[in-house]
């Protein structure tokens, strides 16, 4: 018989899924809870409030697509290429319902909530790879490129969750391509 998950592994592991399928706020920390199959005592001594665990699961979805990148091609053309195909993908498959991050920052409006600080930092970190990316392509304004380059891939992902995901990747390639060709001229 395998060994269960460590109590705070089960917790965050309910919890991404409730938040992510139906949203932060939507889900009760009892419903976290009872899925992760806990009691409150021991919920509380792992986070002490909600935000807690809305910061740790974000800190954890960060975590892990900063990995995810870690395995990306050395080659900054190539690494952004991988990238957008990526993003394009995962916008494609079935229970798709958009970007972590995007999600929470609408559901966590005030800019001084740690939930807030946590999707800074993500977006700071993913900007700060792009944009080093394109300063190795050689480009004048990497910063500039990184910020167009983003906000195609967060229309990307809202797509890919209101509207039909089967174009995403595809689109999400081609607009890059279209932004990086400016580099060219």
């Amino acid at each position: 018989m395998a060994a269960s998950p460590p109590v705070r592994t089960r917790i965050l592991d309910a919890a991404a899924l409730l938040f992510y399928t139906e949203g932060i706020r939507a889900v009760s920390a009892d419903r976290i809870i009872a899925a992760a199959e806990t009691t409150k005592v021991t919920f509380y001594r792992y986070f002490r409030t909600k935000e807690e665990l809305v910061v740790a699961y974000l800190q954890a979805q960060s975590e892990r697509i900063r990995e995810a990148a870690g395995h990306l091609s050395p080659d900054p053309c190539t690494g952004l290429l991988e990238l957008a195909e990526a993003m394009g993908a995962q916008a494609c498959v079935p229970g798709f319902r958009g970007c972590p991050f995007i999600n929470a920052a609408a559901e966590y409006p005030d800019p001084a909530s740690p939930v807030r600080a946590v999707i800074l930092e993500h977006r700071q970190w993913l900007h700060a790879e792009v944009s080093g990316r394109l300063a190795q392509l050689g480009a004048a304004d990497p910063d500039s490129l990184a910020d167009q380059l983003l906000m195609l891939r967060d229309g990307a992902m809202v797509h890919g969750y209101v509207a039909d995901p089967t174009g995403v990747s595809g689109a999400l390639v081609s607009g890059g391509r279209a932004i990086l060709g400016s580099l060219a001229a």
